[in-house]
């Protein structure tokens, strides 16, 4: 019998994207939360989600699509404690942490840039979920070693080119069935062939790319 995370991979490899009807921030009613935690306010989310996009000039946000299926990717898999590598200023975490307050986790997000740092810290606090999201600001690289536990759900947003380095960091501390996901694994794919010749090949992992904006994701689950 399938697992839930396997099930949704085995979809996405037939390029199944489910949108359930409350896919957007935007007109949904609050979630009630595990824990007796706070509900964002959906609209708020949404206007501050479209600013985050707005003011996006080097465009490092995923698209509003890759946002909607992380979400869904976290809330399906009833992913408890979740690792961001590259929050930028925070579009991606807050569509993780609105995942992650139906599952009742916990998502640590790490951003090189300190100034991207502080607006990611900042745009969590204005989408309610400063109580979910820790922002962890300097070297992935140095700072992930430094991190407790293992994790069950994976985000990786980071320089193309050491996507290879970052998994092999990060896939003894993923917990079997975990999922591990990459971004930009279409658009630059040719910054990132080690990566992809990894995950497509590894005997513990299955995965598939999915493209639901253009940009592409490899959604890699550990067997």
């Amino acid at each position: 019998m399938f697992t839930c995370r396997a099930w949704f991979v085995a979809l996405a490899a037939f390029g199944v994207l489910i949108v359930l009807p409350e896919a957007s921030a935007q007109g949904s009613k609050p979630e009630a939360s595990p824990g007796g935690r706070k509900p964002s306010d959906p609209a708020a989310v949404s206007r501050l989600l479209a600013d985050i996009k707005a003011r996006d000039r080097g465009q490092l946000a995923v698209s509003e699509e890759d946002g909607r299926f992380l979400r869904l990717m976290v809330a399906s898999s009833g992913a408890k404690r979740a690792l961001e590598v590259g929050g930028a200023s925070g579009y991606s975490a807050i569509w993780i942490g609105m995942g992650l307050r139906s599952t009742g986790g916990r998502l640590v997000t790490l951003e090189y840039d300190p100034i991207r740092a502080k607006e990611l810290e900042e745009n969590v606090r204005k989408a309610g979920l400063s109580d979910i999201v820790q922002v962890v600001a300097g070297d992935a690289f140095a700072q992930i070693p430094r991190l407790q536990g293992n994790f069950d759900f994976v985000f990786l947003d980071a320089w193309k080119r050491d996507y290879k380095r970052f998994f092999e960091l990060v896939y003894p501390r993923l917990d079997r069935e975990g999922l591990f996901i990459a971004h930009n694994v279409v658009n630059k794919r040719s910054e990132m062939g080690d990566f992809l010749d990894v995950v497509q090949k590894h005997p513990s992992l299955w995965t598939t790319i999915v493209s639901p904006s253009g940009e592409g994701m490899s959604v890699s689950l550990k067997r």
